[in-house]
């Protein structure tokens, strides 16, 4: 818990929650290998041209990251334990979670297989305090023996942040009326969206925090970036106003996506071949856990906080085979990108399922 955030004797406002597993796929397979605890974990394939999944934190103090290719991951970390991911126990676990989170709330956005916003916000759903509630959920996540990080704030952009603060096991909140000053000292990188290119931008004006991007004026940076300036500055001044969606509500998939924001742009092509394939991999994960099969691939690659591009392909069948998907996802790359070109964001969808698209079908 962030200490410095003192006793909230009550939470006005909404209050919506990140939970976010820590090194999820790899504290799963320490989870089940109880030899390998406290070990550098590495999920992914060991071949030359294998991607890494995900790191255990272990792993990671070699440098060693997610969508990193195996053969750096190896040069760093020579002594690791490799484990082949296994979708289908990690699914296990994470429904686990997600139904741990759905106990406390109905309104749980789950955004990827290890992370979800929620919306605990006092006298929606029960009066009890948030922090109470999220510090329930990390216990119980830890009762399955996995851990997780929370992040509490008013909206989806402070709570994100928070979420990232203190890794693993953290609880960082962000009391209403204090989103201002959380985010002032922080670098405007920390601000997803906010890529190479956007912070050289900022820089060249003398803008390095989130705090001194907070203070322009809304008509400057639309002149500079856009329609997305503005919103640029809501968020860095936490003024931002956030919905998390009702679980209960199903609504019929149009795409099954994921993308993964880097800590570090991505320059060179084996780099984003690497995440194209672990991206790819959690894509047909979510595939094949709703029962989908789509024919149309697209790849999202974006460059800074103004520059989004994607590609799209159609396929002559529909798949959830990330073998077949993800070969063609890195083929999207020649028509999006230019060698030595930074990335931010990399994203790959699948669409178009249908009515004979279904993974039930032959």
């Amino acid at each position: 818990m962030d200490d410095s955030v003192g006793h909230i004797d009550r939470w006005s406002g909404p209050a919506l929650g990140l939970m976010d597993l820590d090194a999820f796929f790899a504290s799963v397979e320490q989870l089940d290998h109880p030899e390998w605890r406290g070990l550098p974990v590495i999920v992914g394939s060991p071949h030359p041209r294998g991607v890494v999944s995900t790191a255990s934190y272990e792993a990671r103090r070699y440098g060693v990251h997610s969508a990193m290719p195996s053969s750096r991951a190896q040069q760093l970390c020579p002594h690791a334990v490799w484990a082949r991911p296994r979708f289908e126990r990690y699914r296990q676990v994470s429904n686990a979670v997600m139904s741990i989170i759905l106990n406390e709330t109905p309104r749980m956005e789950q955004v990827s297989i290890d992370e979800a916003f929620f919306d605990v916000t006092p006298g929606r759903y029960d009066r009890e305090g948030p922090i109470d509630v999220c510090e329930r959920i990390r216990e119980r996540v830890a009762q399955l023996g996995v851990t997780c990080s929370i992040g509490l704030g008013t909206n989806k952009t402070v709570a994100k942040i928070a979420s990232e603060r203190q890794k693993p096991r953290g609880l960082t909140i962000v009391p209403p009326g204090t989103e201002a000053s959380f985010l002032a000292p922080l670098p405007v990188r920390a601000l997803s969206g906010i890529g190479k290119s956007t912070e050289r931008a900022l820089s060249a004006m003398h803008i390095r925090t989130l705090g001194q991007l907070a203070s322009q004026d809304p008509r400057d940076m639309e002149r500079w970036f856009g329609v997305s300036g503005p919103r640029m500055l809501l968020r860095a001044q936490g003024r931002e106003r956030s919905v998390v969606r009702d679980a209960t509500d199903h609504e019929e998939p149009k795409s099954v996506s994921n993308e993964h924001t880097f800590a570090h742009d991505l320059t060179t092509r084996a780099e984003l071949e690497a995440a194209i394939g672990s991206v790819s991999e959690r894509v047909g994960a979510r595939l094949r856990a709703k029962g989908l099969k789509g024919s149309q691939v697209t790849l999202k690659l974006k460059f800074d906080a103004t520059h989004t591009h994607t590609a799209q392909r159609q396929l002559t069948q529909a798949t959830n085979n990330e073998r077949v998907f993800g070969p063609v996802a890195r083929e999207l790359l020649d028509g999006l990108w230019s060698e030595g070109t930074p990335v931010r964001l990399v994203g790959v969808g699948i669409s178009s399922f249908g009515e004979n698209a279904s993974a039930r079908t032959p």
